[in-house]
């Protein structure tokens, strides 16, 4: 099936597009990680409400911070990364609305107040700038190791103490070793977990 886009970009986002946790050493600019941001942005959210928030780990001593809260099977590959980046939500996304949905005064009421709807709203769409991310790194020809496989409350307590912020995942960005790839994983098919009715 043929789309606006060119079948090597499939090949670039999807179809050669795997999780990496063997890094080259190799650099990730600053000027890419606003690229990534200037993408990655642009990806729907309920009510534009744009509730993720990203701290990208590149020093060591940043790093070292995190080193307590991973799993023991996350640590090496994390602490290899150029970047890694602390994928979170805000549960005060209410707050922006003024820049995110101008002149619409009803919007906050949507879900101030509502604790529950709050959670559910910033996770899910949180979550999904999370993947638009991914989506955009390997555009921009970076590789990802998304994972979790951490201490929620540590890492909570570590970078967003009294705050209204969250860590949703991890993903690592850089440039992965093609080497170092074990086979790909299998996949459903799609009558496995699709109907069309």
């Amino acid at each position: 099936m043929s789309g606006i886009v060119n079948d090597k970009s499939f090949d670039i986002i999807f179809r050669d597009g795997r999780t990496h946790s063997v890094w080259l050493d190799k650099a990730v600019s600053d000027i890419t990680l606003q690229a990534l941001y200037d993408l990655l942005c642009l990806g729907p959210t309920s009510a534009n409400c744009s509730p993720a928030r990203f701290l990208f780990l590149r020093s060591q001593e940043a790093k070292d911070r995190l080193r307590p809260h991973l799993s023991a099977g996350n640590l090496e590959q994390t602490m290899a990364a150029p970047i890694v980046a602390i994928v979170g939500y805000d549960l005060a996304f209410c707050d922006k609305f003024e820049i995110l949905w101008p002149g619409n005064d009803q919007v906050r009421g949507w879900f101030e107040g509502n604790d529950e709807k709050l959670l559910e709203t910033a996770f899910r769409n949180g979550t999904l700038q999370g993947a638009y991310m991914i989506v955009a790194a390997r555009a921009l020809g970076l590789d990802c190791g998304p994972m979790s496989g951490f201490n929620a409350a540590g890492v909570d307590g570590e970078f967003f103490p009294d705050s209204t912020l969250r860590v949703n995942f991890l993903c690592n960005l850089g440039y992965g070793d093609p080497g170092a790839l074990p086979p790909r994983k299998p996949r459903l098919g799609f009558t496995d977990v699709a109907v069309v009715i």
